[in-house]
């Protein structure tokens, strides 16, 4: 389904994705990870962005329920095991990637 906003100038999809957690830990992304994401972007505490598949290009708008209290991010980074409709979240803790654990959500992903 498709949803359009009040001013008709935004579609949004309904995707069910599998969404789990991740942080910047060797652990999350192995020991030589750089601080950056697949597009270059400089982690810094606080922020919030996806790490989704290459079919969704790097700026797509999501709202992922529950995360970023249900505001807008974007797709950020990518991941090996980030494979169709699968998003991992970041999160500034290991500790907090691991309590969000794995979820079964409807994405609302932004279509233009």
């Amino acid at each position: 389904a498709v949803y359009d906003t009040m001013d008709n100038k935004e579609s949004w999809q309904v995707v069910r994705m599998r969404v789990t957690g991740y942080c910047s830990c060797p652990k999350c992304c192995g020991k030589f990870f750089d601080g950056k994401t697949a597009n270059n972007h400089q982690i810094c505490y606080g922020d919030v962005f996806v790490a989704a598949d290459k079919c969704y290009p790097f700026g797509t708008e999501m709202i992922i329920p529950g995360y970023n209290h249900s505001q807008v991010v974007e797709v950020l980074d990518r991941g090996r095991v980030i494979k169709g409709n699968r998003l991992d979240l970041y999160f500034d803790s290991h500790q907090q990637a691991m309590k969000w654990g794995v979820k079964y959500l409807d994405v609302l992903v932004k279509t233009n």
